[in-house]
């Protein structure tokens, strides 16, 4: 009996021991898929997604985003995002001004020129970048933006952009209508440039600071407020119990952080730049700079048979680039018919009997305003909100419309907002029924763009997650993405706001809402491929194409 029980027991240790093994090799395995290698999809230059592998991933410790407990598909989703941005800069040593990219002595080239193309031909343009000695550069990483336009015919479309890592770029544009074509291309920020942005990115993203007030009866103080605050002074803890999004101000000295009364913008901090770093950022030398043509700029484009462009017109697929263009100042999407709501009763036909919800920064707000302005019976309740804030709120009794506008959560920099009105996006979604008669637009980006992309990527799988829930339980719903847009920029402006940081959140955004079941407003297309000067808050016309284009995701076209 003894002797059993012996072996029964030198039988459970021995057991033990292999299931201790096992689990070290098991955990060793993870640890050396999650730091070394991990299977993802790639952005290559062109903006088209590739599968790929993911290897030595960087993550930016601000805030202990690095931390974060991810599930293992959010994990490999967030590596692929960050490994595929990253590589759009490349790893050179710091060079002066003279070797930096020059617009002025850049130049490209029409390849594949002929006597005449035919609607639906692709058109390929060679870029050459050289720097201010006139020398060739050997490495890439400028960041160009290039379209196609007829200003007679007030068309415009946007080229996709290759960048070969060695001085040369390929631009890819799709003729999507008859004429004389021009072909323009821009120099956004130079290479060297870039890497002061990226440099930012990471090492200042409290280049714009946030502050709050407190008060209680006759006491008032203000506080220094962010996503994170550096120092061991006491904190108030304003992170978000559902989303879990943080939110940190300085506690005031006298007060509790309870009596925290508003949010606003603190400014922007000076002095970011060494003086050889400014001279990458000058207006009218490297900023939004035209490159000029080698030969001629332009292409004679014939008309295709009907039937050819019927099927051109409306292409199929994720893969759709351009996603449309402008025909005489009309937005025409690839992917669908878009109708033209040129009449405010044509708007109020679509939107009778339905809830119509606006979240988002201030370019979303511009649809708030264009609809209350243009639609007279869209009659705009007060609801004492500061100007340019909200929330806002208008109503249609008579054809029972209801139109809602309110701000996401911090960080927003708008100049006063209640702290009581600071609301998270995904809690909102969170709060709403859903059906058939409920239409949802969501624009978060523009307040992101100093912070590093795991803040932004953060928020997007709070949203995302919202959203899924919300046409889980109501499938009728609509629901609508509005995208980034470019921008004017100045010297300032680019270490803040520069349309490279915007493509980026831009980027993520396309890729984390993809099979989501939303429908996509490309501001982004929109503002690039129109001949109007690039703005945060696009002209009348831009925003009348898009809110064609939302209008007739709510109300399509019966086929």
């Amino acid at each position: 009996m003894w002797t059993n029980f012996f072996k029964l027991r030198l039988f459970c240790c021995l057991l033990a021991v292999l299931m201790v093994v096992v689990l070290v090799i098991n955990v060793t395995q993870v640890e050396y898929l999650d730091h070394e290698t991990v299977s993802a999809t790639f952005i290559d230059s062109s903006g088209q997604f590739i599968s790929s592998q993911v290897t030595g991933i960087s993550r930016n410790p601000y805030c202990g985003y690095d931390q974060q407990i991810l599930s293992s598909q959010e994990r490999m989703e967030e590596d692929s995002l960050l490994a595929a941005l990253h590589r759009q800069v490349p790893d050179v040593a710091p060079v002066p001004f003279v070797k930096s990219t020059d617009p002025s002595s850049s130049y490209f080239v029409i390849l594949n020129s002929a006597a005449f193309f035919q609607v639906g031909s692709q058109l390929e343009v060679l870029v050459h970048v050289q720097d201010f000695q006139r020398k060739p550069k050997k490495y890439g990483g400028d960041y160009l933006q290039a379209r196609i336009h007829s200003p007679k015919l007030q068309a415009g479309a946007v080229g996709r952009v290759v960048d070969y890592q060695n001085g040369f770029y390929k631009v890819f544009f799709t003729l999507l209508w008859p004429g004389k074509v021009k072909v323009s291309i821009f120099l956004v920020h130079p290479s060297e440039g870039i890497r002061v942005l990226q440099r930012l990115q990471e090492d200042k993203p409290d280049r714009v600071y946030f502050k709050s007030l407190f008060r209680s009866g006759r006491i008032s103080e203000t506080t220094e407020c962010n996503v994170c605050l550096p120092g061991n002074l006491p904190l108030c803890n304003f992170t978000d119990l559902y989303t879990g999004e943080p939110w940190f101000c300085f506690k005031p000295k006298k007060l509790p952080c309870s009596s925290r009364i508003t949010h606003f913008k603190g400014g922007y901090l000076k002095g970011l730049l060494t003086a050889a770093e400014s001279a990458f950022f000058q207006s009218g030398v490297n900023i939004k700079m035209p490159i000029n043509s080698s030969g001629p700029d332009w292409v004679t484009v014939i008309p295709r048979r009907i039937k050819e462009t019927n099927n051109l017109e409306l292409s199929q697929g994720l893969a759709t680039f351009p996603s449309g263009y402008y025909y005489k100042d009309q937005w025409r999407p690839r992917k669908f018919k878009m109708r033209q709501f040129n009449d405010p009763d044509n708007i109020t036909e679509c939107l009778q009997r339905k809830v119509v919800h606006l979240f988002g920064d201030s370019t979303i707000r511009q649809w708030f305003e264009y609809l209350t302005t243009f639609v007279p019976d869209l009659v705009e309740f007060n609801l004492g909100s500061p100007k340019n804030v909200g929330p806002f709120l208008a109503v249609d009794q008579k054809h029972n419309i209801l139109l809602k506008y309110r701000c996401h959560g911090p960080p927003i920099r708008f100049t006063t907002v209640f702290s009581s009105e600071l609301h998270y996006v995904a809690n909102e979604l969170n709060g709403i029924v859903g059906g058939k008669n409920t239409v949802v637009a969501i624009a978060v980006w523009s307040h992101f763009s100093t912070f590093p992309l795991e803040v932004y990527i953060r928020r997007l799988r709070n949203i995302r997650r919202a959203v899924v829930r919300l046409l889980d339980r109501s499938p009728k719903t609509v629901v609508v993405i509005r995208t980034a847009n470019a921008q004017e920029l100045g010297p300032e402006v680019s270490l803040f706001n520069s349309d490279w940081y915007n493509f980026q959140l831009d980027t993520i955004l396309r890729r984390m809402f993809s099979g989501v079941g939303v429908y996509l407003v490309d501001a982004w297309e929109m503002t690039l491929a129109h001949y109007l000067p690039h703005k945060l808050h696009p002209d009348e016309v831009i925003v009348k194409n898009q809110l064609d284009m939302f209008l007739s995701f709510v109300c399509p076209l019966e086929t």
